[in-house]
């Protein structure tokens, strides 16, 4: 009988310890989390394995879009002269102005191997010389073969014998947010300097006042990057760098680029017209808010509402209207306006796009013609003017000028609305584009004169110093 109970322990034993070994050993645990009325999991988790590489973060390969893109990005060094008094008694007592040489640097992307270079228009402006380094420490003369203050881009082109490395353009619409980017420049002097980040937003506009449609990135950008290379990590151009937001001037985190597609466009029409040719959807709209969506009666708050639609323009053409939410050109997305005029600054007059509207709760599509524009707000003024019509012409009695619309509230006394600019300081008025330029040449130390045409066919003249 006790050999039996000691046979009968030993077994117990024995049981437990095999049991605990398999429990211990071979049996893998298996938790599901289950509410109290459903059988199936509430939380998801992923079954994909850990790489010992950081989930596969670190297996994006930077260094061959790196080997390539600081040879095609160069060093800009723009000489100006300013001929401000140097002291105060100059200031007050008119002693002759000295002529003090500065130096700005920027960056630039070579784009073609005979030596055409694109950077930001900042970074080149009022230079009386230029001087580009290439990443071999080459040096030469570069001339400015047109520069567009409203996309901050510039074209600029250097003699060389050799072939140049290039970058050639991406496609910028293809970008993805939270794709891995990497910015080329040459910030603080520092040349040939690359840091990595990724896509953290597109189609961000900076300011209320201007159309603008940036890619944002958290890739370190610095004074000094305006101009350069922002790449994707094949090596293909898909920004160039051009501003950061921050109080202290350098980088805190987030900076933006002119799209390439943005950026192609204008070098593109600065070849072949010498002037970027916007192409014009012939709308006024904006955004939706709650506030004004409610008001409206509209649920949906993601698209450009039409609040008006221009007389004679690719849109009143194509019927659309007033209160039409557009939803979609050609095959993009519109949520915000800045997606809209950032698509549109990729195009031309004569470009026909497809827009898709919200129409009382249905989807229309129309074919749009683009239109060049025809106003223009005036730099150092802020006058807004226009072509003339054949009924301007007619009325005042005139085959060319700009007709001014809207003056800033500072020139409201003058009368000045309504009336024809003909000629700026002796240079003849032809169109907004001739405007532009000269009003673009005044000095606010200088003084200029121009002379209009009233409604009674009476020349005026004003004088702005």
């Amino acid at each position: 009988m006790k050999r039996i109970a000691s046979l009968f322990l030993v077994s117990l034993f024995a049981g437990a310890i095999t049991l605990g070994a398999y429990k211990m050993f071979f049996e893998k645990e298996n938790y599901k989390w289950v509410a109290t009325t459903q059988e199936n999991p509430i939380i998801n988790t992923s079954n994909i394995p850990t790489s010992p590489k950081g989930a596969g973060i670190n297996e994006v390969d930077f260094t061959l879009a790196a080997e390539k893109t600081v040879n095609s990005v160069v060093h800009v060094k723009n000489l100006t002269i300013s001929k401000g008094p140097t002291s105060l008694s100059d200031f007050f007592y008119g002693f002759e102005r000295q002529q003090v040489p500065q130096v700005g640097t920027g960056s630039g992307v070579i784009i073609s191997p005979d030596g055409y270079i694109v950077t930001n228009n900042h970074v080149i402006a009022n230079a009386s010389q230029l001087q580009v380094t290439l990443n071999n420490n080459k040096e030469y003369e570069a001339k400015v073969i047109g520069a567009d203050a409203d996309y901050d881009i510039a074209l600029l082109k250097i003699d060389t014998e050799e072939s140049l490395p290039y970058l050639a353009f991406g496609d910028s619409d293809n970008a993805k947010i939270g794709e891995w980017v990497l910015a080329v420049g040459n910030p603080f002097n520092l040349t040939s300097t690359v840091t990595a980040g990724i896509v953290s937003a597109k189609a961000r506009s900076l300011s209320p006042q201007r159309s603008q449609s940036f890619i944002q990135t958290d890739a370190a950008v610095n004074p000094g990057n305006s101009g350069g290379a922002l790449v994707n990590t094949n090596g293909d151009l898909i920004g160039i760098n051009t501003a950061i937001t921050s109080q202290t001037g350098s980088y805190v985190g987030y900076a933006f680029a002119v799209p390439s597609n943005i950026a192609k466009k204008v070098v593109e029409d600065i070849m072949e017209f010498g002037n970027v040719q916007k192409g014009l959807l012939g709308i006024k709209g904006g955004d939706l808010n709650p506030e004004a969506a409610t008001e409206m009666g509209i649920d949906d708050l993601e698209g450009v509402y039409i609040s008006e639609v221009t007389d004679e323009s690719g849109a009143a053409n194509a019927g659309l209207l007033k209160g039409d939410i557009i939803k979609q050109v050609d095959n993009i997305s519109i949520h915000k306006f800045s997606e809209l005029s950032g698509y549109l600054s990729s195009k031309r007059p004569g470009d026909v796009v497809q827009v898709m509207v919200e129409r009382d709760g249905k989807n229309i599509t129309k074919n749009v013609t683009l239109t060049k524009q025809s106003s223009i707000l005036l730099p150092t003024t802020g006058f807004t003017v226009k072509n003339l019509s054949k009924e301007d012409k007619k009325k005042f009695g005139v085959s060319k000028g700009v007709k001014i619309t809207d003056v800033p509230e500072a020139y409201g006394r003058y009368g000045l609305e309504n009336k024809i600019i003909v000629e700026v300081d002796g240079n003849e008025v032809n169109n907004i584009e001739d405007a532009k330029k000269y009003f673009g040449e005044i000095s606010r130390y200088g003084r200029t004169s121009f002379t209009m045409i009233n409604e009674n066919g009476e020349k005026e003249h004003m004088i702005l110093q």
